[in-house]
């Protein structure tokens, strides 16, 4: 839930409900802010990650959990990760996440389900 009351905008990722998309669960935060102009995703990457890109959204991720054989997969290169990497992830490169994580994504524009393709 995000709280707006304030001149300050709060989340608590705890209270936020997960929802599918491509890689997992994710719990999105900041939708409308008008001061951020992105959002804030915790995300619970499954093994079964599908492959997609975006045509307009920037997102960065930073790797928070995740298992020793970790890795991302970014257009044709396979790289491996762990916790305190991050990566930018500029629109239309293609990617997933292999191995079980927990990632915190920015995604600049705010997220929009509608940018999110396949091959």
């Amino acid at each position: 839930m995000t709280d707006s009351s304030s001149r300050y905008h709060l989340a608590d990722f705890a209270d936020i409900q997960g929802v599918p998309c491509p890689c997992g669960i994710a719990r999105r935060a900041f939708q409308g802010v008008s001061e951020f102009p992105g959002t804030m995703h915790v995300t619970e990457i499954s093994d079964s990650a599908k492959k997609h890109y975006h045509k307009t959204l920037t997102e960065t991720y930073y790797f928070l959990e995740c298992e020793s054989d970790a890795k991302m997969e970014l257009d044709d290169e396979i790289i491996p990760v762990h916790p305190g990497v991050a990566i930018v992830i500029p629109p239309g490169v293609r990617h997933r996440a292999l191995g079980t994580m927990k990632v915190l994504i920015v995604v600049l524009p705010e997220f929009d389900p509608a940018d999110e393709w396949f091959d």
